[in-house]
């Protein structure tokens, strides 16, 4: 499982983005990807727990699955 903190979040489109904890390029997530009602409470720089898969759309780029706030 990858760690990150949140580095974007358009709420009114339902997505966000995550720099991970290790670095590199930021990953993409959306909230059907997180437990219903967590997206809503997210905010800048909080720290998430997920995991990572190449984006059906663009093979090229990875996206954040599994996602939960970091305890």
């Amino acid at each position: 499982m990858s760690r990150g903190k949140i580095r974007g979040l358009v709420k009114d489109r339902g997505f966000g983005f995550i720099a991970l904890e290790e670095g590199g390029n930021d990953v993409f997530f959306h909230s059907t990807a997180m437990s219903p009602g967590t997206f809503e409470t997210l905010q800048m720089d909080q720290e998430l727990e997920f995991d990572v898969e190449p984006d059906p759309r663009d093979p090229r780029r990875k996206r954040a699955v599994n996602i939960k706030i970091a305890s």
